[in-house]
């Protein structure tokens, strides 16, 4: 099985990041991560972007962008952006409805953008939170989006929203194997709100093996949203965690 390289979501270190992205990016690697995901820009041109993640030998693994970035009028100038920064994938992060037609309407959003940035050699794609496991109108939210999306659209698993959600993460990758070409690693906790990786209710090493198994996704991607301790330090501690189970 192919190794899966592990990036980091720059979300997880936000502030710090907003600060000193530079600064920021030269810790991130030298904790071990391989790459980052992007979540805003820090005002900086996606060329200075780029030299700082070469500089530190850090690859580009997607960009949680908002919708207005694929639109027509903005395609263009989104193409050339992340192939500068050498971006693959633009993940929209966040929607929500409350009837199955507006997330029948969302799906057909979601296939319009993949059809724009196909051509580009770009994909867009969707993230989970805990709502989209929930059922509407019989059907969970997740399957109506993967049923009513076209292939190319990724769809980016949270491990660990999708636990909180009431279903079983590994389950649902291996579902739609496939379409989770990079995977959120979070952890999940019953009796903790602000669990590290490797001290929840997750089994890891079982999830993990089953993800390299499935052999079709391309990054993990760790996202430590809540701290039990400052955020910098959460990092860490999540990269030396998947270090210290083989990854």
């Amino acid at each position: 099985m192919a190794r899966i390289p592990v990036a980091l979501q720059l979300y997880s270190v936000r502030d710090d990041a907003a600060a000193d992205v530079a600064g920021t990016l030269k810790a991130v690697a030298a904790m071990g991560y391989e790459g980052v995901e992007f979540a805003g820009y820090f005002d900086k041109p996606a060329a200075e972007l780029r030299k700082m993640l070469d500089d530190l030998g850090l690859r580009v693994a997607g960009s949680h962008a908002r919708a207005e970035e694929w639109s027509p009028e903005n395609l263009q100038q989104t193409t050339d952006f992340h192939h500068t920064l050498g971006n693959t994938f633009l993940i929209n992060p966040w929607h929500k409805e409350e009837t199955k037609e507006g997330w029948l309407a969302f799906a057909e959003s979601l296939n319009a953008a993949a059809a724009a940035l196909l051509p580009a050699g770009l994909f867009a794609g969707y993230h989970n939170h805990a709502h989209e496991m929930a059922a509407i109108d019989g059907t969970r939210i997740w399957d109506l989006l993967a049923a009513s999306t076209r292939p190319e659209v990724v769809l980016q698993l949270d491990m660990g929203h999708a636990r909180r959600g009431g279903v079983d993460p590994l389950a649902y990758y291996n579902k739609y194997l496939g379409r989770g070409r990079t995977i959120h690693l979070k952890e999940y906790c019953a009796t903790d709100d602000k669990p590290l990786l490797g001290k929840g209710d997750l089994d890891w090493p079982t999830i993990l093996d089953g993800v390299e198994a499935g052999g079709k996704t391309e990054w993990y991607i760790v996202e430590q949203e809540v701290y039990p301790i400052p955020p910098m330090e959460a990092a860490k501690h999540c990269r030396e965690y998947l270090k210290s189970i083989g990854r």
